[in-house]
């Protein structure tokens, strides 16, 4: 039977990030692909001025309503930028609506960036995010998310994986107790600190993983979204954690690459659609699903 996942992400007409990323990612791996528009804006809020925005938080208990109505169940939901902390509880409502036994919560706690929290924040929107992660079988913080979200000082790293696997398990304390696991990205080991990637905590089998590449400058939006888009469809397909977080690792570098190659403006995002012809093989790799 395919698989279905529920995406609850703003939409922005220009710039590659939230569900203009989310839908194709997950469609590419044979994953029916149900959206929930949080907000929809002209173009994403990273380096641009003057966009519009039109927030959709009422339309988001309706929407739930309709689809439990409907009798439509989903392997996952996946959440991402949500605009405020009253859309934090609706969508919390919404997932307890939309859940069932075998669904897999995965929450990008999309808030903060280089040790600060977005501007259009208050200092109690991680206390919301706390309330969703909590909802979470999979949490992909960045650094400076985790950091909030912990309650602890924001640091840049390098870091020791002492304090790598330290900070994971602080995260992993707040997700549900029969939960998956925690994805940290933005990591830095204090011993290859040319690299960057993301560690990850599989809570059921007591494992870290790491993975990580060459850093590549500058900073490109959206690559977030490519990475927890991928992970959650690796995870949906049947992939370990580790496996999960390896493929999303390697995916979004080679769109970097490909977009560096190219000259592309970092504000407008990755081009990760060039490689989404072998995302099926990346994700499927020494499995015969993919032939």
């Amino acid at each position: 039977m395919q698989k279905q996942v529920a995406a609850i992400h703003d939409i922005s007409g220009f710039g590659r990030c939230s569900l203009t990323v989310a839908l194709p990612v997950l469609s590419a791996t044979g994953i029916q692909t149900s959206v929930m528009p949080t907000a929809v804006l002209s173009t994403h809020t990273g380096g641009f001025t003057g966009f519009t925005y039109r927030d959709l938080s009422d339309d988001i208990l309706p929407i739930a309503r309709h689809w439990s109505a409907l009798g439509l169940t989903f392997d996952a939901i996946y959440t991402g930028f949500l605009a405020s902390s009253e859309q934090v509880d609706l969508v919390i409502d919404a997932i307890g609506l939309m859940r069932s036994s075998g669904t897999v919560v995965v929450v990008d706690p999309v808030m903060a960036d280089f040790g600060k929290l977005y501007t259009i924040f208050d200092d109690n929107f991680p206390v919301a995010m706390r309330r969703l992660c909590a909802e979470a079988d999979v949490i992909v913080p960045n650094i400076t998310e985790a950091a909030l979200l912990a309650g602890v000082p924001y640091r840049e790293g390098p870091f020791l994986k002492r304090e790598i696997q330290d900070m994971v398990l602080s995260l992993a304390c707040m997700v549900r107790g029969d939960a998956l696991g925690v994805v940290l990205t933005g990591v830095m080991d204090i011993h290859d600190p040319d690299t960057i990637g993301a560690a990850s905590y599989d809570v059921r089998t007591d494992e870290f993983a790491y993975d990580c590449a060459m850093r590549i400058e500058p900073m490109y939006h959206g690559t977030g979204d490519v990475f927890a888009s991928v992970l959650t469809a690796a995870i949906v397909n049947g992939r370990t954690l580790a496996d999960s977080c390896s493929a999303a690792v390697r995916y979004t570098v080679d769109s970097i690459l490909r977009t560096k190659a190219a000259g592309t403006d970092n504000r407008y995002g990755v081009d990760f659609e060039s490689g989404l012809h072998k995302l099926r093989e990346l994700i499927f790799i020494d499995d015969d699903r993919h032939a």
